[in-house]
């Protein structure tokens, strides 16, 4: 993506993220019945289109479109932590299970490359009002497509998991709870991983749902819809390893995702699925 010139007419190498948005999301352009995008550089070249928005947004699901209500997205040069972050307090039970995963700091828009330990791929700001729409930024300097992808869906997965209808939700813990009754080893990724270790260091079985579950349920929920995502978009493989859940459980999570989400005409979820 190209480097901005006079960051879209701001003489500052660095902005809140929420004064940014606000002086400029209007002026998104439209993509769709959804979508809109703001470059805050010079404008995007086809290929960028391409990659950036066009071939990520085709491969969403409908039902997950619907869902969404407006989303505008900034393409930004750098967006930055802006200092120490806040302490958290515990959430409570109603909390974890509609917390977005989002950094929810007042993120800066950067024109200069921060300290690596302060650089976000993506922030999130939410509506204001319901008229107003989400807004997304994503850092592009150095970002190739595949990574701007996995960061587009990941975000979008947690913008589902706040707004799709809380029977998607019901269902999938339900499939969680066959799957630590079984005993099944590993998760998706990283945050999904970590919180069902926490699960099963404090609880020895499934109880309900209790803070711990629920805080589980929302990483996996939202590692393994991001996985979905990107795999009807782009031709990715699953990376084995000692975390990595067994394929006939990913299989029959992604067997109910497609279920409840199913994917474009001329997409696939599974291999078999393509057609010659």
């Amino acid at each position: 993506m190209p480097l901005p010139t006079d960051f879209a007419g701001l003489n500052k190498t660095k902005l809140h993220l929420g004064d940014f948005a606000q002086h400029f999301y209007k002026d998104a352009t439209p993509f769709g019945t959804v979508f809109s995008y703001y470059a805050a550089a010079v404008p995007l070249v086809a290929e960028d289109l391409r990659d950036f928005i066009d071939e990520p947004v085709a491969a969403l699901p409908p039902r997950v479109l619907a869902g969404l209500g407006k989303v505008v997205v900034l393409f930004v040069p750098y967006l930055e932590r802006p200092g120490e972050a806040p302490q958290r307090t515990r959430p409570s039970k109603r909390a974890a299970e509609k917390q977005p995963e989002f950094d929810v700091r007042n993120s800066l828009v950067a024109m200069d490359p921060p300290a690596p330990a302060n650089l976000l791929p993506v922030a999130y700001l939410p509506p204001r009002t319901p008229e107003e729409p989400h807004i997304l930024a994503f850092s592009t300097q150095g970002v190739d497509s595949s990574d701007h992808h996995h960061n587009f869906f990941h975000a979008l997965a947690q913008l589902v998991f706040l707004t799709q209808p809380d029977s998607v939700l019901a269902g999938y813990r339900n499939i969680l709870r066959e799957e630590l009754k079984s005993r099944a080893h590993g998760e998706v990724d990283d945050a999904s991983w970590k919180a069902k270790l926490d699960l099963l260091k404090k609880e020895s079985g499934v109880r309900g749902e209790s803070k711990l579950f629920l805080e589980y349920a929302r990483h996996s929920f939202i590692d393994t819809l991001t996985l979905f995502l990107h795999g009807i978009c782009c031709d990715i493989d699953v990376e084995p390893g000692p975390r990595q859940i067994a394929s006939r459980y990913l299989r029959k999570r992604l067997q109910f995702l497609q279920t409840e989400y199913p994917q474009p005409e001329g997409y696939a979820v599974f291999p078999e699925e393509l057609k010659n």
